[in-house]
């Protein structure tokens, strides 16, 4: 996988968590029942976005069984990581306490998040 993955639009990240959340392989018919209330797409839309994705390597299509049946190349976790990390290097430089300090100080995040973040430090240093 590449460091930098491409990036997915929102209606690109909709489609690919539906891909993600299934088990399966799925159908461009199960993705827009699953999109249902949250766009209001033709399948014709749909194929496009599919099309866009499988061009930037985010899903394969396999056509052998009569429908086209979507699986993801790129694992939801991959594409958080790199993501996040790009986020990180274009807006904080590179630097999580810059992050955390900017959304303490314009109370983005409260003191209750600051202690659960606390607290998953301490576990991680526990757990090596």
């Amino acid at each position: 996988m590449s460091d930098i993955l491409k990036k997915l639009g929102e209606a690109e990240l909709e489609i690919m968590q539906v891909i993600w959340d299934s088990e399966n392989p799925v159908t461009s018919n199960y993705i827009l029942n699953q999109l249902q209330g949250r766009r209001k797409w033709q399948l014709s839309t749909l194929m496009t976005s599919l099309a866009r994705l499988a061009d930037k390597g985010f899903v394969s299509c396999d056509r052998s069984t009569g429908s086209n049946l979507y699986t993801s190349i790129i694992s939801e976790n991959e594409y958080k990581t790199s993501a996040s990390k790009h986020f990180l290097e274009k807006v904080y430089n590179n630097s999580i306490q810059n992050m955390i300090a900017t959304l303490y100080s314009n109370k983005a995040i409260k003191d209750s998040d600051v202690a659960e973040l606390r607290n998953f430090l301490d576990q991680l240093e526990d757990e090596q």
